[in-house]
């Protein structure tokens, strides 16, 4: 890895920095995984995303045994280096039980503040 992007990543005290995954196309926010330093540069180097688990404690590319692969577009840092979203080319679910995305199971609701509305996209 670039040690210019080693220097400025902030990890957390068990070498890990949070990794969400973006559909490169659509927008959509597939999941979010966690990353060490090898994990970024097995990531950057073989266009494939490859995260640490924490439970399994050990790297897994997502897809080698579900086929469910993400397949890199772009890998940015955040403006405080302590999160890297990693836009992707994602080939079936993304979640772990079979859904698309990790984030559209439990949508909870939430208020609108007194006096704003709700938001509006641009007109494109």
């Amino acid at each position: 890895m670039d040690p210019a992007v080693a220097a400025r990543l902030k990890r957390g005290a068990d070498g890990l920095f949070p990794a969400i995954a973006q559909q490169y196309d659509t927008g959509e926010v597939l999941m979010l995984g966690w990353m060490d330093d090898e994990a970024l540069h097995r990531t950057l180097t073989t266009g494939r995303c490859t995260y640490w688990s924490r439970s399994r404690q050990e790297y897994w590319v997502k897809g080698d045994t579900s086929g469910h692969a993400q397949y890199v577009k772009s890998v940015a840092l955040d403006c405080d280096a302590d999160t890297v979203l990693v836009k992707v080319d994602q080939v079936g679910a993304a979640c772990h039980t079979g859904a698309r995305t990790c984030f559209d199971e439990d949508v909870l609701a939430a208020a609108t503040p007194a006096g704003a509305s709700s938001p509006t996209r641009p007109s494109e």
